[in-house]
């Protein structure tokens, strides 16, 4: 058995803990996926390089509605795809041969381990190794569901689809949440005819309840969708299509379609590594149980020396969380006296899909419960994109910002916003919160560029009906 000071399963944001603390001591680094993780590789930059040039084959639709004539004439799916890959797999290429062979301190194990004990692990090939600490950043992979025929070839995830040698004529997509949402616009938008089977009544279930009607409104507008369908099966047509059998209350539809990407959410990675196995703690849905340092739990206690980060202990599987859990690994790590708490108390997301939404903080039920518990009352304010200057220019009818303060005091407790850059407008809000400002400063503390579209902020702010 080899040991090391720090071993680290994955390659995520896991590999940003190997600082110059750790020169001159060993360092095992253990991925058997593709180096670099699910963001830089399968998940939010290629999705982000594809919504882009979504979003400039949308523009057409959109200049029409302003007296503009614009068209999208074709897309050149493998060019897009091409430009895409290229770039990030010379940069997951580029940082698996700077650990492996740069670095004489740290050895890389490109494959995957489970756990034998709460410091020692054994790799698929079976090399033994332990360590005096161990960070457990293994992240996620996409739920598949057991449906008959889930394993055919024209089958895709997240982790596949955006490789695919052609842009499908006609693509269903199974499941209603941000990953759907995304992939939902980027197909349609290029040309592909989309259908989604989603098994509630709304997109986005996690959103604020008027974000998520108002979305799914929008939604349907831009590709098929079909609510409350489940797939029961699908079949390989003779032509290389694939026929999906849907079932809804009271009805079976039946769908010939060219792909189909299946986008049913995401599972922690930490039963591959025997998690359960070593003793460590576990929430219902699989994560590893962490206290507010990153440290493991057993039995409700830390393990001492062992951490987790990311998709593989937090509830929010988002890469900026994921980051800052593990700049409070890397600190605490070298810093035993003087821990760090990760901050979970003001997270913002965003979909970015069409159009884009953005939040932080509690929704409106959420937030009812909140002040009920404090006896305190709600204060609500919905401010349209079209009541700004820039919306007029816009034309815009569906955007708007959402917010939520408790009314005596004025602390803000949840922002949601939908509509054009949304990802971008709700910075100033997630300052506010994080800040702990009160709404009036936020609005009369500083200058609001006219007629930047910021100021739907600025007056979603000042509409908020509060005591103080």
């Amino acid at each position: 058995m080899t040991h090391y000071d720090l071993a680290i399963v994955g390659s995520g944001s896991g590999n940003t803990l190997i600082t110059p603390d750790w020169d001159g001591r060993k360092v095992a680094l253990v991925d058997g996926g593709t180096f670099g993780g699910t963001c830089l590789n399968v998940g939010c930059i290629p999705t982000k390089m594809f919504v882009y040039p979504a979003t400039l084959a949308a523009t057409s639709a959109e200049a029409g509605r302003l007296g503009v004539d614009l068209a999208h004439t074709g897309t050149r799916w493998r060019e897009i795809r091409d430009r895409i890959f290229t770039r990030i797999d010379a940069i997951s290429d580029g940082g698996r041969r700077y650990r492996d062979e740069e670095l004489e301190n740290v050895t890389l194990y490109p494959e995957f381990a489970r756990f034998t004990g709460p410091h020692a692990l054994e790799t698929a090939s079976g090399q033994r190794i332990s360590a005096d600490q161990i960070v457990i950043a293994a992240g996620s992979r996409p739920f598949v569901p057991g449906i008959p025929g889930i394993d055919l070839p024209q089958v895709h995830t997240s982790d596949t689809v955006m490789r695919v040698d052609e842009l499908p004529r006609r693509i269903l997509i199974l499941g209603g949440g941000y990953i759907a949402a995304e992939f939902g616009f980027i197909f349609s938008a290029l040309g592909s005819e989309v259908s989604m089977a989603v098994r509630s009544g709304f997109l986005l279930r996690g959103q604020d309840q008027a974000v998520a009607e108002r979305f799914t409104v929008e939604a349907e507008q831009q590709w098929n969708l079909l609510r409350r369908h489940e797939a029961r099966g699908i079949t390989a047509n003779p032509d290389g299509s694939v026929h999906v059998v849907l079932d809804a209350p009271g009805k079976v539809t039946e769908l010939d379609v060219d792909l189909v990407l299946v986008a049913t959410g995401r599972i922690p990675n930490t039963d591959r590594l025997d998690t359960a196995a070593a003793g460590f703690d576990h929430h219902p849905d699989g994560r590893v149980a962490v206290d507010e340092h990153q440290r493991v739990l057993s039995g409700g206690t830390p393990v001492p020396g062992l951490w987790a980060l990311g998709d593989a202990s937090s509830e929010h599987q988002l890469k900026h969380v994921a980051n800052h859990e593990a700049r409070v690994v890397a600190h605490n790590l070298v810093h035993p006296d003087d821990l760090r708490r990760s901050d979970h108390r003001f997270v913002p997301a965003a979909v970015f899909t069409n159009p884009q939404i953005a939040a932080v903080g509690l929704t409106e039920d959420q937030a009812l419960d909140y002040t009920a518990e404090r006896g305190t009352h709600l204060a609500v304010a919905v401010q349209e994109y079209g009541s700004t200057a820039y919306g007029w220019a816009m034309e815009d009818t569906t955007g708007f910002v959402k917010l939520l303060a408790e009314r005596e005091t004025g602390k803000l407790l949840g922002a949601h916003i939908l509509g054009h850059e949304a990802s971008m407008l709700i910075q100033p809000l997630v300052q506010a919160m994080s800040f702990d400002q009160h709404p009036l400063e936020v609005a009369r503390g500083q200058y609001w560029i006219h007629p930047a579209l910021t100021e739907v902020v600025e007056n979603a702010l000042l509409s908020l009906n509060l005591d103080a």
